[in-house]
């Protein structure tokens, strides 16, 4: 494994710190991926959640770039985005916080979670390298098309970064196809329609849509949009490789200021040992 240099120039500030890049991939199964909008509601807290996060069992975080615009996000992420956003919370200062993550966890995967424009602001050549320095494994852009994405995929490939899709079950199986094609590391298939958002009752489309998707695919899929608690967690993770929560994670750090990365410690813990009973019996 080659250890890596990131200079943070592209943010203002001049230093160089060791960070080392692992692969992409799910050491257990179900996985837990964990989705946080950075900056939410200060990025030392942010750097203090995902490391709780980490250190109670989470397999790979999702770091959410705050947007003033993000469609496709329920009320909960859109206040998180709001509250970052007025922080001045940019990708460059996500991308920093990737690398200062890095430093500490070297075998958990990391993924920037992006609308298309602050990637295209920062310039897609710059935003890869930068990325690829920081210890970034991934990168999924919510609201770019795999149709569209040709620039994008040559750029991800040249500099060792997964470009991971989403997959929605209203998806004719010929784009299921090239959305399994274009992607690396893994699919994130999207439980229903709609934003993002808590919900009560998982659709039984999550469960078709991995069905579909295992026809076209041998990458691992994770399956998000909202699981919520332990119990819609345990259920997914009967057929997918990986569960994503998020806006519970981020309600949660919105019900408990002052506490927390402590908050969200509790929760992951609780979601963590389902997916260690759910791999214990797959062995």
């Amino acid at each position: 494994m080659k250890v890596r240099t990131f200079n943070t120039e592209v943010t203002g500030v001049h230093r160089v710190s060791p960070v080392q890049s692992m692969p992409l991939s799910f050491y257990q199964k179900p996985a837990l991926v964990v989705y946080v909008t950075c900056g939410d509601p200060d990025l030392a807290t942010t750097q203090a959640v995902v490391r709780a996060a980490i250190e109670s069992g989470a397999d790979v975080i999702e770091l959410g770039v705050p947007f003033s615009d993000p469609v496709a996000d329920g009320p909960v992420i859109q206040r998180a985005s709001e509250r970052a956003l007025q922080h001045g919370t940019c990708l460059a200062q996500v991308l920093t916080l990737a690398a200062e993550v890095r430093e500490h966890a070297q075998s958990t995967g990391l993924v920037v979670f992006s609308y298309l424009n602050p990637i295209l602001r920062m310039g897609m050549e710059k935003f890869c390298t930068v990325a690829r320095h920081a210890g970034v494994d991934g990168v999924l852009v919510t609201d770019l098309p795999v149709e569209e994405a040709g620039e994008y995929l040559q750029a991800m490939r040249a500099h060792d970064l997964a470009p991971v899709f989403l997959a929605a079950p209203t998806s004719p199986d010929a784009r299921l196809k090239r959305i399994a094609e274009a992607s690396r590391g893994f699919v994130y298939a999207v439980s229903r329609t709609g934003v993002t958002g808590a919900r009560q009752q998982l659709a039984e489309d999550a469960k078709k849509l991995v069905r579909r998707l295992r026809r076209v695919t041998k990458l691992p899929i994770a399956v998000g949009f909202g699981i919520s608690n332990e119990e819609q967690s345990a259920e997914v993770g009967k057929f997918a490789d990986a569960v994503v929560v998020g806006s519970a994670i981020v309600e949660t750090i919105e019900r408990n200021r002052g506490r927390e990365a402590a908050a969200v410690g509790e929760f992951v813990t609780k979601l963590s040992a389902v997916s260690h009973q759910a791999s214990g019996k797959a062995s």
